[in-house]
């Protein structure tokens, strides 16, 4: 039986020879929470501020917080004043507990079956909309870009000095989870063309330095149609594109890509991580993505962007329904 660490690297040659399904996050210890950012952010119903100065807002019942965008609470109202409003870039919190806490997680990495795995939140399009609003920011890039470029160049800043801190102070990381959204169900928010003028080049620049410093592997999770960014996510260096949609069209992909970048996700977070999921609904998602991507550069996960579940139960039953489709299909 392979390792952990062994089973993904057979998974994720375009001609290898798995000997499982890579089972969800199995293979990354995610090194949590990322104090880095959160601040007063809320992690569970309520109201807070990020260090940028978003207030985010998560509402009873829903799965996270959303940034706050109203007349007064909008951060940045003109982008072409943007350097006036962000005078002092974010740094990381003077929490004297906080890098042994991630050290301790880091030591508890299995040998062989997980990487050691660093964990940024709010990528780059993400921070630049939740500054702005999505519509000013999609309007911006179009009718500001010199400004949009050089609010990037600022944010992308703040990304390589966290890359530096959690690299001097964790030295033993040799994974990235980052997160940053890029599109709906149906399409990605940017044109590829619009796309690799504003934010290809900030992650290229990003994810080099990342792996300049030891990183092995580059996961990205965007939950999102983005099969028309797949030429930029590999000229990035992303390894592993976690909560890739069904409307991508996996077995495509892989058709297409396949020993070039990894594509985890098809298992539909929103359809079963709901207050009335069944152990049968679970399998039945389940069996279906395994039986229709099964191949080389597929890893069955949820599309949900982080280990767990909003309803209890939930993850921990398609892992094991996971397990089930490996006994049957390898």
């Amino acid at each position: 039986m392979l390792s952990g660490i062994e089973n993904l690297k057979e998974t994720m040659k375009k001609d290898g020879h798995p000997d499982r399904f890579v089972n969800q996050y199995e293979f990354l210890n995610i090194l949590v929470p990322d104090l880095y950012y959160m601040a007063d952010y809320p992690l569970q119903p309520g109201q807070g501020y990020d260090q940028y100065g978003v207030l985010w807002s998560y509402p009873e019942g829903q799965m996270g917080a959303f940034p706050v965008h109203d007349a007064q609470h909008k951060v940045i109202k003109d982008i072409t004043e943007w350097d006036k409003i962000l005078t002092h870039k974010p740094v990381a919190p003077p929490v004297p507990e906080y890098w042994g806490m991630l050290n301790g997680i880091a030591a508890q990495t299995v040998p062989g079956e997980q990487y050691v795995t660093a964990f940024h939140t709010q990528g780059i399009f993400e921070r630049f909309h939740a500054l702005l609003g999505m519509d000013d920011a999609m309007i911006d890039l179009y009718e500001e870009p010199e400004a949009s470029h050089d609010l990037i160049d600022f944010i992308t800043e703040v990304e390589l000095d966290f890359a530096k801190t959690i690299m001097d102070n964790v030295p033993t990381v040799n994974a990235l989870f980052h997160h940053d959204d890029w599109g709906s169900d149906v399409n990605s928010f940017l044109p590829p063309e619009l796309f690799d003028e504003f934010i290809t080049p900030a992650y290229k620049k990003i994810y080099s330095y990342w792996k300049s410093r030891g990183v092995e592997l580059v996961v990205h999770h965007s939950d999102s149609y983005a099969a028309n960014l797949i030429p930029s996510m590999i000229d990035m260096g992303i390894d592993i594109w976690q909560g890739v949609f069904p409307s991508n069209n996996i077995p495509a992909l892989v058709e297409k890509y396949a020993g070039q970048i990894t594509f985890m996700g098809e298992i539909e977070t929103r359809f079963i991580d709901l207050p009335d999921w069944t152990p049968e609904k679970v399998a039945a998602e389940v069996e279906r993505a395994c039986r229709k991507c099964k191949g080389p550069s597929f890893i069955p996960c949820l599309t949900a962007g982080m280990t767990g579940s909003s309803n209890p139960g939930v993850y921990e039953t398609v892992t094991e329904e996971i397990k089930r489709m490996s006994r049957e299909l390898f």
